[in-house]
């Protein structure tokens, strides 16, 4: 089975649920941060496109957490860094869609909400993110078996698929095991 897991391990947690140390989801995303943003950079001037100081500024902000986040999320999240004034949501819907429509952004349809891809896909690669109840990590796996399954499913019903994303809802390996492996 072809099956390319991106999987971030957690730290322990507090019973709050807030990371002690900081959580691993966070701390993977962040650290891929200034890489991601150089790689978005280079891609956009290989293809003739401006990663624009808004669009960044998004992709930054998404970085910053690993926790799916919606338009008006960024917003307020890049308040502060706005010296003259808040941005629009227009402004930010634009600079999502351009990040989504160049694969450096996947939206989770079930949370309105935007997460950073550090991962290139294949435009057919079905994408599958499981998505933590308890911390709001989302890890994210492609399968080539699953998506031939689901190809094939699709085309015994006659139907076109416009998009190949799966979202699973549940918790986490280190959400749902005992408290005393944390230890």
């Amino acid at each position: 089975m072809a099956e390319r897991l991106h999987h971030h391990p957690h730290p322990h947690e507090h019973a709050d649920g807030a990371p002690s140390g900081g959580c691993a989801h966070a701390h993977d995303h962040a650290a891929r941060r200034p890489q991601a943003l150089a790689e978005a950079e280079t891609a956009c001037s290989e293809k003739g496109l401006r990663l624009t100081p808004i669009r960044r500024q998004v992709l930054d902000a998404l970085y910053a957490t690993h926790r799916p986040m919606s338009a008006y999320d960024l917003i307020d999240n890049l308040a502060p860094a706005a010296e003259a004034k808040r941005l629009a949501p227009t402004q930010v819907y634009r600079a999502l869609d351009f990040l989504q429509e160049n694969g450096f952004v996947h939206k989770l349809e079930s949370r309105n909400a935007f997460i950073a891809c550090p991962f290139r896909h294949a435009p057919d690669d079905l994408v599958v993110f499981m998505i933590c109840e308890a911390c709001g990590g989302v890890d994210e796996a492609c399968s080539d078996e699953l998506r031939g399954a689901l190809a094939h499913l699709a085309a015994a019903q006659g139907f076109n698929p416009r998009a190949n994303v799966i979202e699973l809802a549940g918790r986490c390996a280190h959400c749902a095991a005992p408290a005393h492996e944390h230890a």
